[in-house]
């Protein structure tokens, strides 16, 4: 079985969620046959591997793949790798009308520094013959000389509404019956993340046509929205039992660690009808007690704590 990640992979610019800003933009290289280095920033699943495909697919068509190298900088992130492998592709000339190659470095803001400096150097000395596209989620650990080499695309995450609408059209295709709820349950959970959408939807999809948000949650270790809020209400209640037997329940019922339900704390706590300059010490609060079990601390004693924290704020 296709992963639908895959599958449904757009070809073309048009076809690209959530990005019109940069869609615009790289389909005016393409056009012109004239194309700079590029960055590409953002987080993940929002379709920057993709643009770098279609662009290469676009310039040199049947032989994309004898004029295109797609390096992954999480695994060979050494200075070797550019000394070797990326030099080696970039000195030859393509096997096409294209005057260049183009060299994909994926999650590039994973090079080491003594690996971007040679970077550089290359992506000088070549610039006849190659064209460089680097893609990373945290473009402050690319290096100036670098991102000043490059023109720079910022991706954002998929909204709701273009999310969605993808999904839809993956759906009908495999012939999916999918809900509302559903629909909004992988926007939620993905954050923006189409490619983890996409595959959300596929797993829900090996045990059912008909696809509910129960499902959704479930596959992804994350608990309902209207469960966290729950569990916050009753904080500010000052039901404190009653919102640690809940919260430890949920934990339960997700499989989730005691960072994700921080995470999803802090995500909800906006929602909760409280004063303003509580909700910010309630904040600060969950990012300490997030910091102290990445330190190795019990979760279930800072989640406790943390309980009370919020009940002891909201009440004062």
């Amino acid at each position: 079985m296709d992963l639908w990640s895959e599958k449904y992979r757009p070809k073309r610019f048009q076809d690209l969620a959530g990005q019109a800003h940069v869609a615009t933009r790289l389909q005016s290289f393409i056009d012109s046959g004239t194309l700079p280095h590029l960055l590409f920033a953002g987080p993940a699943g929002t379709g920057k591997t993709t643009s770098a495909l279609i662009i290469a697919k676009s310039f040199f068509g049947d032989n994309w793949s004898k004029n295109f190298l797609e390096l992954n900088a999480s695994d060979e992130r050494g200075i070797d790798v550019i000394r070797v492998k990326v030099k080696d592709f970039a000195r030859t000339k393509a096997l096409s009308e294209v005057p260049f190659k183009v060299i994909l470095l994926d999650e590039a803001d994973n090079l080491t520094t003594d690996a971007q400096q040679a970077l550089r150097r290359t992506m000088e000395k070549y610039t006849g013959t190659c064209r460089f596209i680097l893609d990373c989620n945290y473009p402050s650990k690319i290096i100036d000389p670098i991102k000043s080499r490059c023109a720079v695309f910022s991706f954002k995450p998929v909204d709701a509404e273009s999310l969605i609408s993808a999904l839809s059209r993956v759906s009908n295709e495999e012939g999916l019956r999918v809900g509302e709820d559903a629909f909004k349950a992988l926007a939620i959970v993905s954050e923006g993340d189409l490619r983890k959408a996409t595959n959300l939807l596929q797993a829900s999809a090996t045990t059912s046509k008909n696809i509910k948000s129960d499902a959704i949650y479930t596959l992804a270790n994350y608990a309902r929205p209207s469960e966290i809020v729950t569990v916050l209400t009753l904080c500010r209640d000052g039901d404190f039992i009653r919102a640690r037997n809940m919260l430890f329940d949920v934990m339960t019922k997700y499989g989730l660690s005691g960072i994700d339900v921080a995470k999803q704390l802090q995500r909800r706590i906006l929602d909760l009808k409280l004063e303003q300059a509580k909700k910010l010490a309630i904040i600060s609060d969950i990012g300490e007690t997030e910091f102290r079990m990445v330190e190795g601390s019990d979760p279930f004693v800072q989640l406790e704590a943390l309980l009370a924290k919020i009940v002891i704020t909201a009440a004062s």
